[in-house]
């Protein structure tokens, strides 16, 4: 009991330094127990002036007047505006703005601008999720060699109390998003100019590494992480494209996998790298293949640094960019997302920052350890009570801000579980943005704990797309 009182009194002391971490594994379990820490390794408490509240369990139940299958209440609906963060008095809150939000304000200083509001500490995940992070604790092993990866983890985030930079971006990659998710939404490169076409996606997501009990897809995939398959529904002149994805998080024992499918010439085709820096699909150069979902795959290409925690204004609890009637004009804006329609939240979150590892000079090199890649460096500020990436800024090899993403959440509580409901890729190059989950004027996300290897192999893809 004194051991693990004065373990929490030292973590707790060094999670808001520099470079916060543990002396062993082993700790970790115990640090989980106590009481200063949230069953997925944050802080319980709030921060000293109140601004950050305590987290209570976050929303433990659907709000009275959700109905199943429609579109989700806004639990906070009544909650006003604290204040707004404008490019007149950005000084004044600097240190609780991104790179990218502070480009943003410069830039726009007539349009852009942070509503804030008062921080809900709504993240929630279902009892066996909480448990799976525990047991992880405690097993979960770092692999270094190669594209690297995790072993003795199972169900959600490997790593709650981490160590090392490249442990929370692992707590990301492999979250819990669910089990089976079915959606259909739009995607849309926004012009200098303000045009835009809606690319519609229908994607199906399946994560064997999150169910509680092994199942047949786990024992068919047994590193996969998650399973992912898309086609294109519109424009009429792309449609029927589709792309099947099965990632995994041991790189050492098993690479990611990818198959295309081609309408013209009606097959599919094995496709031997897609992920890094390669131009994600229908975006037009606006987000690379490793911006889904704000990051995925590997991330050995980079050196990876803690920087501790701080306190950010971040995109929460974004259920008015769900509101039944909302159109893509009424959110998508010549320069950026409305702002009227985003809520931000103080929060703390953790600060990782990425070094390239190698030159980028030899592009056309196939072996993603020795092209390396396009950004030399990014920072990401993860929120500690999801390992959700809330905000990425990624520079150019000159050092400069070339792009910021934002990941606006909310918790599905109908699971429940903390997600994206859009996110937003912001190109200062090529002063353009691209917009991804654009799904009011289509069906809602679906949540099932149903999956099978079949609804996830080339077959499957060839008949999905049909």
């Amino acid at each position: 009991m004194i051991r693990s009182k004065i373990l929490t009194l030292m973590v707790s002391a060094m999670l808001l330094t520099a470079n916060p971490m543990i002396d062993a594994a082993a700790g970790a379990t115990d640090v989980l127990d106590s009481p200063a820490f949230t069953p997925v390794g944050a802080e319980r408490a709030g921060n000293a002036d109140g601004s950050i509240p305590a987290w209570t369990g976050g929303i433990k139940q659907a709000p009275a007047d959700y109905n199943p299958g429609e579109r989700h209440t806004d639990p906070y609906a009544g909650d006003p505006i604290l204040f707004t963060i404008n490019a007149d008095n950005a000084e004044q809150y600097a240190d609780k703005l991104s790179a990218g939000q502070r480009e943003l304000l410069q830039r726009f200083p007539q349009s852009w601008y942070l509503n804030v509001y008062r921080s809900r500490r709504s993240a929630s995940y279902p009892d066996f999720v909480y448990e799976g992070i525990k047991a992880n604790a405690g097993t979960a092993t770092l692999l270094k060699t190669g594209l690297g990866g995790v072993t003795n983890a199972a169900i959600a985030s490997p790593f709650p109390i981490p160590r090392e930079g490249v442990e929370v971006l692992w707590n990301h990659i492999m979250r819990w998003r669910g089990i089976r998710v079915s959606r259909i939404g739009g995607q849309a490169a926004v012009t200098r100019k303000g045009n835009y076409r809606v690319i519609l996606l229908q994607e199906e997501f399946a994560s064997p590494y999150g169910r509680p009990q092994a199942s047949s897809f786990s024992k068919t995939h047994p590193y996969t992480d998650m399973g992912f398959m898309q086609k294109i529904l519109a424009p009429g002149s792309e449609a029927g494209f589709g792309q099947l994805l099965l990632d995994t998080h041991n790189y050492v024992a098993a690479q990611r996998q990818s198959w295309v499918y081609n309408p013209n010439l009606r097959r599919v085709l094995r496709a031997p790298l897609r992920g890094f820096d390669s131009p994600a699909p229908q975006s037009d150069g606006l987000r690379l293949q490793d911006e889904n979902d704000m990051f995925n795959g590997s991330p050995a290409l980079f050196d990876w640094k803690l920087l501790g925690k701080r306190e950010l204004y971040i995109p929460y609890n974004a259920y008015r960019l769900e509101t039944d009637g909302l159109g893509n004009d009424d959110i998508l804006q010549q320069q950026h997302a409305n702002p009227e329609l985003l809520r931000y939240e103080l929060h703390r979150v953790w600060v990782v920052e990425g070094t390239v590892r190698s030159a980028t000079q030899n592009r056309r090199n196939m072996d993603p350890e020795k092209r390396g890649h396009s950004y030399s460096r990014r920072v990401f500020y993860i929120d500690e009570d999801s390992w959700q990436i809330a905000i990425a800024d990624s520079y150019d090899k000159d050092g400069k801000l070339w792009r910021t993403a934002e990941g606006h959440m909310m918790n599905y509580y109908e699971v429940p579980v903390p997600w994206y409901t859009m996110e937003f890729f912001y190109d200062f190059k090529a002063g353009r943005y691209l917009a991804k989950g654009l799904d009011n004027e289509f069906g809602m996300t679906r949540f099932s704990n149903l999956i099978s290897p079949n609804d996830f192999s080339p077959l499957s893809l060839q008949y999905f797309v049909r």
